[in-house]
């Protein structure tokens, strides 16, 4: 039975709300359950899962919406599913005041920089407060139109401050990271990004082999489209630029609009240090003085560690034990087992996954491609070489990102265990703030019932795992690739290197 119920003026943010929704439905029993703001957006949200109810037209931006699909009404529900949000929010210190509004937050913590996650509708009008107090603007909401993201940044230009975003998901600024980042260390190298993930993946490559980052600020992944105009990307580039402790800076972007990738190399000519320039997928045929083009976010990581005299190992090579543990699996595949089936929570390291297997593999599709034949028909079937974002809206529709709810991803790994073609199943685990307290503990279940699936019809399934973190992180990088190890899990240095093993074990290498 389907029910829904209004809580009115019972303000949630969406990052308690993703992260305790699949939890309660499970321990409460429900068939389905999502819990959202009123907003129009969302009300759509509802509609598109089959769980809306007419009671929730009343709904505005500050209400609560509950829909649950159960045996029994709501009401008797709603006062369990209160008490269990509640125990998220963080209870206030004996005398801590309670701020509720930017001005309010500036004149009692004397803060230069406000994160902001508020509905899209609302975003940009308190970003534009927080401007008005002479803060860098962090916004972690979507849903921001593309006429208010260009208004907000030029409005931060001409007071010399940062707008990162909207749908800006990661940065470090002054070693603190925020929204999702890992715990890495301070140094000497300066990163700007348009990807989250890929952002991610290069400041911990550099902090695992002893370099160290200064600041690293995300933009957007729409700051680089024609329209928007690489405003902040070209910003960061100047702060750091002028920044004293910044070494070398590292710019990380999927391939740019072609008239901002044309801004960005006539500002590259002026920048006075050295520059690695990582577009994922693209090719720069023009040499540009103190600059290195690199194309994967592995390559980003060791050209701006061997600019800063560090030099690293061979992150791509595999080792005698290695190259044992993909001759076993190897011998363990029936004839239809032929296919790599890319499981990700990182939108970014599956574009760079798509880059390295295109030439290594005959057919990869995605849905993060870009090129029409790569481009996969529909992400919620699995067919030939795919690499699916489980990230993607599609996924996500009235649903936790996995990377907040891992056991989302469960479902789809048992489905590609029962596919007869299923040779390797690749998956990617992101630590650090924001993201699940074990991401990988969580899986191993999923993975252990998928070795079940495919052994009653003689299968085995090899599967491949990369752990972006740290040793920083509270959920422990050794810990989590020692995990999957313990479960027969072939654990990969780097994304890229998962990538060239998944291709080594289907005998596709060329």
């Amino acid at each position: 039975m389907k029910d829904a119920k209004v809580l009115k003026n019972s303000y949630y943010d969406s990052v308690t709300l993703m992260s305790t929704t699949v939890q309660i439905k499970k321990d409460l029993g429900l068939n389905d359950l999502v819990m959202f703001m009123g907003t129009d957006m969302n009300k759509d949200m509802i509609k598109s899962v089959g769980l809306y109810h007419e009671s929730l037209d009343e709904a505005k931006p500050n209400d609560l919406m509950l829909a649950i699909d159960m045996q029994d009404t709501i009401d008797h529900w709603v006062d369990e599913v209160i008490k269990r949000l509640n125990s998220k929010k963080k209870t206030e210190k004996k005398g801590e005041q309670k701020l509720t509004s930017i001005h309010q937050a500036k004149d009692v913590l004397d803060a230069n920089i406000a994160v902001i996650s508020v509905p899209g509708i609302y975003a940009a009008h308190e970003a534009f407060k927080a401007l008005d107090e002479n803060m860098h603007v962090m916004m972690f909401s979507d849903n921001v139109s593309v006429e208010d993201e260009i208004k907000l940044k030029d409005y931060a230009i001409e007071k010399d401050l940062l707008v990162m975003g909207p749908d800006c998901g990661t940065a470090i600024i002054n070693g603190k990271g925020l929204c999702f980042a890992n715990q890495v260390k301070r140094g000497s190298i300066g990163l700007v990004a348009a990807s989250g993930t890929g952002l991610q993946e290069v400041t911990v490559i550099i902090d695992r082999f002893g370099g160290g980052i200064t600041q690293a600020i995300g933009v957007g992944g729409r700051d680089l489209s024609e329209a928007v105009g690489g405003k902040m990307m070209i910003k960061g580039l100047d702060a750091l630029d002028e920044d004293e402790d910044t070494k070398v800076i590292v710019l990380i972007s999927k391939p740019p609009h072609q008239t901002v990738l044309e801004k960005i190399k006539e500002r590259l000519k002026h920048v006075t240090k050295p520059v690695v320039l990582c577009l994922l997928d693209a090719h720069l045929d023009e040499k540009i003085d103190r600059v290195s083009f690199v194309s994967t976010l592995t390559d980003a990581a060791i050209e701006s560690l061997k600019l800063v005299g560090i030099k690293t190992p061979d992150l791509l090579a595999f080792d005698d034990q290695l190259k044992d543990q993909i001759k076993k699996n190897k011998q363990r595949f029936m004839p239809s087992q032929t296919k790599i089936k890319g499981l990700f929570c990182g939108g970014t390291l599956t574009a760079e996954t798509l880059s390295i297997l295109r030439p290594l593999v005959n057919k990869v599709t995605s849905n993060v491609a870009k090129k029409t034949d790569e481009k996969m028909k529909d992400p919620r079937v699995s067919d030939g070489h795919n690499l699916v974002d489980l990230g993607d809206d599609i996924f996500t529709q009235g649903k936790p990102h996995p990377m907040i709810e891992p056991t989302i991803r469960i479902d789809r790994i048992l489905q590609e265990a029962k596919n007869p073609e299923t040779a390797v199943i690749l998956l990617d685990f992101e630590l650090g703030l924001g993201s699940h307290e074990d991401p990988v503990g969580i899986t191993l279940s999923g993975i252990e019932d998928a070795k079940k699936i495919a052994a009653q019809e003689n299968r085995s399934l090899a599967f491949v795992g990369y752990v972006c973190g740290t040793e920083h992180d509270a959920q422990g990088l050794k810990k989590s690739e020692n995990l999957l190890k313990n479960a027969g899990v072939i654990v990969a240095k780097t994304n890229a290197q998962a990538a060239v093993i998944a291709a080594s074990l289907v005998n596709e290498v060329k």
